[in-house]
């Protein structure tokens, strides 16, 4: 096994290759879902400035007014039905809640960065259907340039006929190759800088990104909220100096699932906390507070299933294959590790509730636990942490405050510390 000495990580990016691909295939479309609007806008990247939808339950159509005309590629899915379509890096200046009602053969559509240089949309489809044609028209006599797509109703049987063999759902393999996504890379190391920089890896993993918003209320989005936080408490751990700090996104980029626990792990990080903002549907009350939650095979309660099967849906959000990608433990004792494991992840768990239950306003039941994706590294302890709802009004007050956030931040960064300087205490004891 490699020593941690010599192990680095880049979380980078793969590059969209739909700028260099020819137009769209019409009987293929890639789509993702997310009504997202990324914060990361520059000049030279084409700007969307509006998208309908017209016609019925037979034939939808579908057109984006963009500035300039762009490449696209465009797939079908299957269970559940989606269109997918990839472009290059996109600004949406969409309105507000663009893509929120559908019509015809689309339920609702979600649009925003998927990574950098790749923005995508996400189709909801009613029910079965097929890519009659898709196109950019490009502008004249003071109209747009447009993306159209053309759907037209089909049955289930020309659908699957219609799909690669990839994406057909009685061939595909247990694991699915998923459209392009972030993929972490490793660097070559830097060997000098890796022996002087001893100190545990502390990853913070903001949720959602990009096409993802998460929950959203009054105008807030969930992955900007915790995007905010997460660097909080990076900064403050960084000003500390005792550990080395990795976020899984540091931008409105989204990353699936399995690449920020392979960040983690490719680290070998001492800890992995996960952030995010819960919303409770209205028909189901109301509740406050902050929840921290740790990996489990039975959820603790119905709240925590609920909780961790919307968040294990992130991926399908995105558009991505959900197939269940095998985690690489070859070289680990598996149940002795992840046992242990799960021992560190609680016990942290249960410092970081009393750390901060002094400082801010906790759950009715602050610790739980359900069968996260996210939380699933076998050797890293592992935390999510839903630091509030945002569709309660005193706790979205609190979310969008800096002094708030500042002393959340604290008290999470004072229970890193406590964790960690025990581990590390009893490693050295261990290792004399």
């Amino acid at each position: 096994m490699a020593s941690r000495a010599k192990q680095r990580v880049l979380l980078g990016c793969v590059l969209l290759c739909a700028a260099a691909l020819p137009c769209a295939d019409s009987s293929r479309l890639s789509a993702a879902e997310s009504r997202s609007q990324p914060a990361v806008a520059a000049a030279n990247f084409p700007i969307a400035s509006g998208a309908r939808l017209a016609g019925d339950g037979k034939q939808t159509r579908f057109i984006l007014d963009i500035d300039q005309t762009v490449t696209f590629r465009a797939v079908t899915l299957a269970d559940p039905y989606r269109v997918v379509v990839d472009v290059p890096q996109v600004n949406f200046q969409l309105p507000a809640g663009t893509g929120a009602a559908g019509r015809g053969l689309v339920k609702a559509f979600r649009y925003g960065l998927v990574m950098p240089g790749g923005s995508r949309i996400v189709f909801d489809l009613t029910g079965p259907a097929k890519i009659a044609n898709s196109y950019v028209v490009e502008a004249a006599n003071g109209q747009p340039a447009r993306l159209v797509l053309e759907l037209e109703e089909v049955d289930r049987a020309a659908f699957v006929q219609s799909l690669g063999p990839e994406n057909r759902p009685e061939l595909r393999p247990a694991v699915a190759e998923a459209p392009p996504a972030t993929v972490p890379a490793v660097a070559a190391p830097d060997t000098a800088q890796q022996k002087a920089d001893s100190r545990p890896v502390v990853v913070i993993d903001p949720g959602h990104g990009g096409i993802d918003n998460g929950t959203q209320s009054s105008g807030e989005s969930e992955k900007n909220l915790v995007l905010a936080f997460a660097r909080a408490l990076r900064d403050r751990l960084d000003k500390a100096g005792k550990y080395r700090v990795v976020m899984t996104r540091d931008d409105d980029t989204f990353i699936p699932l399995n690449d920020r626990v392979k960040v983690a792990r490719n680290l070998k990080a001492a800890l992995f906390v996960s952030i995010h903002a819960d919303a409770l549907p209205r028909a189901e009350g109301d509740a406050q507070g902050a929840t921290i939650y740790t990996l489990s095979d039975k959820a603790s309660d119905a709240e925590a299933q609920r909780l961790a099967d919307a968040e294990n849906r992130a991926d399908a959000i995105a558009g991505f294959n959900l197939a269940e990608e095998p985690t690489d433990v070859a070289d680990i004792l598996i149940d002795l590790t992840q046992r242990e494991t799960r021992t560190f992840s609680n016990r942290f768990a249960h410092l970081l509730m009393g750390e901060m239950k002094s400082t801010v306003r906790m759950h009715k039941h602050p610790l739980k636990s359900a069968g996260f994706r996210v939380l699933k590294a076998p050797d890293v302890p592992s935390v999510l942490v839903e630091i509030g709802y945002v569709s309660n009004k005193g706790d979205l007050e609190h979310l969008v405050s800096e002094g708030w956030r500042s002393k959340a931040v604290g008290s999470m960064a004072q229970a890193i510390d406590g964790f960690l300087a025990k581990r590390l205490a009893t490693s050295a004891g261990a290792s004399n």
